[in-house]
Formats: structure tokens, C-alpha cells, sequence
């Protein structure tokens, strides 16, 4: 019996061994299941990993075995932002200037999660085909360290000048559309971009002294008053071409002993590759008779290139020339001036300190009293703060303030 008995206990204790062996396994084969299998991902995961997912711009299948590797990788990089995963929408702020463009990817809150740099993107200046691969080319930059595309992006915002002169907005939607863009695209004043750089007050001012001149008055958000702009041959007082065109005009009556002896004439002689001489021809001298050639074989917008020589020499005519750029700003400000504010400075010009600046706060004299100069670079983070507005956002000092620290981090 006691052989019976212990031979039941053992059939006994290994059925039930057996069946034990059997759940683990089952057990085992689940959590197989559930690491690679996306569906239970979810489960575990919860919101975060189908948004991670649905965030990439990317389509993953029910046996992609690299979701868990993404899943990791994403937690680990700062390219994909809270933003990304809650799927809130994508902006895109434009500068699309004459030489070169810059693009700002950020969310609503005007935090910067891209920043791409591309070629010219003004279709006046540069063409409507090289204008728009300028453009897009700044987007891609942007978009490509996020993994994001283009049918990611809900508003594309341009800031350029002669937006009117331009022909509408076809030359670059469609570029944009075949590449996947199917939002907003919106655009604005490059002024109104370097206002928005600089400033949020709902009242202020914009003065742009680079190649051309030209100043804004701020209201709402929108332009209400504009002084100059008018272009090189009838306008652009103060500015860089002025300068320049002042500077070769100074050269040429020098040589031509109807002006003042400045040191500028050989900056320009150098400029242009020439030299001093003896030889005169009708008694003129060679130098300027091939200085002239020179002047009229360019485009006269090249002139702006001789700017940088007033502010090297120290002379009277150099100084001469910056003063009186200085007081020609300070009137076309004046023009527009309404009330105190701040006055958000783009361009070369009168960002630098010297006598443009001074001949300038000199001229305005009382009505200078509040105003607040406040110089930028480009208009790269007004252009995201327009973005931002276009998707219904309030440009406030707050966003302007987190885009201005995010966007200095991607440069």
C-alpha cells in the first residue's frame, strides 16, 4: 500500500508540475507579444507612445519591431518636444530677404523647435523660381532635425518686401503643395516682421536702414503709417545705398577738383581695383575716367557696398556723410511719429553706435523723448511671431520672449 500510495503522489505532483510549466510559458509568449506587438505598446504606454507615433509623420506596421527603439529614442532627444506629441500644431515663420532666407519652425507657444537657412527668397529681386527654392529650402532646414514634413505644418508664414509687387501667392504654393503642405500660408510685411522681433507693444515703430530705409508705425498689430521706402531712385534717404552713392560721389569730385580731398577716394579707387596716375586725357585724369566706367557698369544698388569705408575713415566728408544720413532717418521717423514707443532698429545702418546714431537722437531732439531703440539682427523671430498669430495665438511680450531665447540656441 505504501508503495501504491507513493506512486499516486508522484503521478500526482508531476501532472500538476506540468501544468504549472505550462501557464509560465503561456505567461512568457504574452509578454512576447506585448513587447512587439504595437496594439499592447499602447496599453502600457498609454497617450504618449500612440502620439510619439502619430508626431513622427511616419507610418509604422503592426510588426515594425523599431517602435520600441523609437519609443526610446525619443525620450532621450530634445528634437521631439511635449508640442510634438500632443499634436499641437506645427508654424512656420519665414524671413525671406533679398539675399538670404530664415525659417523658424515652433509650436504655439513660441517655443522654437527648428531653425533652417536658405538661399534668396525675395521673387522680385531673385525670381519666382529661385525665390521659392530659397524658401524651401529654410523650411526643410527647419523641419529636418523634428522629423517632420511639410503635411506636418498647419501655418506657413512669409515675411518679405514688395509682397504686392510680386504676383500673389502662386510662385510658392505651388512649390509648397506638391511637397505635402496643405495649411495656411499667409503673408505678412518684412517690416512688420522686424517690428514683432523686437517689440509686442500694440504701438510702436520699425525702422529699417540697411540697403534701403524705411520706418513703420505699429498699431494692433498692424501697419498704419509707412515713411520712405521708396526705393533707390526716389527715396531711401539715410540708407545704405545713399550712403554709398554719397561716398562714390565724393570720390569722383575729388578727382574731379570740384569737391573736398577725402580719404574715401582711394578707399573706392581700391574698391574698383584702381590706381592713382598722372595721365589725363582732355585734362581729365585716367583714374576717374575709369572710375566712371566703373560706376556705370554696375547696378546702382552695388553702390551700398562702399558704406562700410565711411565708417573707417576718419574725415570730415566721411563724417559729413553719416551725419547728414543720421538726420535723414530722424525725418522720416518723424514723419510717422505719433506717440512714444519702442522702435525696433533692423539693418546696419543705425544699429551701430557713431555719428549715425548720434546726428540721429540729435535730430529728433524732444520728440526722441521715450522713444526705445531697440536693434535685431533680421526679422527671423517676428516672422515665428506672425505665425503664431496667424494660427490664432496672442503675440505677447511672453512669446516673443520664449522664441527670442530658443531661437538664439538653434543659430
Amino acid at each position: 500500500m505504501v508503495s501504491s500510495t507513493g506512486a499516486v503522489g508522484c503521478s500526482v505532483t508531476t501532472s500538476a508540475i506540468l501544468l504549472i510549466a505550462a501557464g509560465m510559458a503561456r505567461r512568457r509568449s504574452a509578454i512576447r507579444r506585448a513587447i512587439v506587438s504595437p496594439l499592447p505598446m499602447s496599453r502600457v504606454r498609454g497617450t504618449i507612445a500612440s502620439n510619439f507615433f502619430r508626431g513622427s509623420g511616419r507610418e509604422f506596421s503592426s510588426g515594425d519591431l523599431r517602435c520600441n527603439e523609437n519609443y526610446s529614442h525619443a525620450t532621450k532627444t530634445s528634437n521631439r518636444t511635449t508640442s510634438q506629441m500632443n499634436h499641437e500644431p506645427l508654424l512656420v515663420g519665414v524671413d525671406a530677404g533679398g539675399t538670404s532666407t530664415r525659417a523658424v519652425l515652433t509650436d504655439p507657444s513660441g517655443r522654437c523647435l527648428g531653425y533652417g537657412v536658405g538661399g534668396r527668397g525675395n521673387p522680385i529681386s531673385a525670381g519666382p523660381e529661385r525665390a521659392a527654392a530659397g524658401v524651401l529650402d529654410a523650411i526643410r532646414g527647419a523641419l529636418e532635425p523634428t522629423g517632420h514634413g511639410l503635411a506636418d505644418v498647419s501655418v506657413i508664414v512669409p515675411a518679405m518686401a514688395g509682397m504686392r509687387a510680386s504676383g500673389g501667392s502662386d510662385w510658392l504654393m505651388q512649390r509648397l503643395a506638391p511637397a505635402g503642405f496643405g495649411g495656411t500660408l499667409r503673408f505678412e510685411s518684412d517690416l512688420l516682421a522686424t517690428y514683432f522681433s523686437g517689440a509686442a507693444a500694440p504701438v510702436g515703430y520699425a525702422l529699417v536702414s540697411g540697403t534701403g530705409a524705411c520706418v513703420i508705425r505699429v498699431q494692433d498689430g498692424r501697419i498704419v503709417d509707412t515713411g520712405d521706402g521708396l526705393g533707390w531712385l526716389l527715396g531711401d534717404r539715410g540708407s545704405g545705398f545713399w550712403i554709398g552713392h554719397a561716398i562714390a560721389r565724393a570720390a569722383v569730385q575729388d578727382l574731379d577738383g570740384t569737391g573736398p580731398a577725402t580719404a574715401l577716394t582711394d578707399r573706392v579707387l581700391a574698391h574698383y581695383e584702381l590706381e592713382r596716375t598722372d595721365v589725363r586725357t582732355d585734362g581729365r585724369l585716367q583714374e576717374l575716367e575709369e572710375l566712371i566706367g566703373r560706376l556705370y557698369g554696375h547696378p546702382p544698388i552695388e553702390l551700398a557696398g562702399l558704406t562700410p569705408y565711411a565708417f573707417d575713415v576718419e574725415d570730415a566728408v566721411a563724417r559729413g556723410i553719416l551725419m547728414t544720413a543720421g538726420e535723414q532717418l530722424a525725418d522720416t521717423l518723424s514723419a510717422v511719429l505719433d506717440r512714444p514707443g519702442p522702435v525696433v532698429v533692423g539693418g546696419s545702418v543705425l544699429a551701430r553706435s557713431g555719428p549715425v546714431r548720434d546726428a540721429f537722437v540729435a535730430r529728433l531732439g524732444a520728440d526722441g523723448d521715450g522713444l526705445d531703440l531697440r536693434p535685431v539682427s533680421d526679422g527671423a523671430v517676428g516672422a515665428a511671431v506672425l505665425a503664431v498669430r496667424a494660427a490664432g495665438g496672442i503675440p505677447d511680450d511672453a512669446v516673443l520672449a520664449r522664441l527670442t531665447d530658443t531661437v538664439s540656441a538653434f543659430r
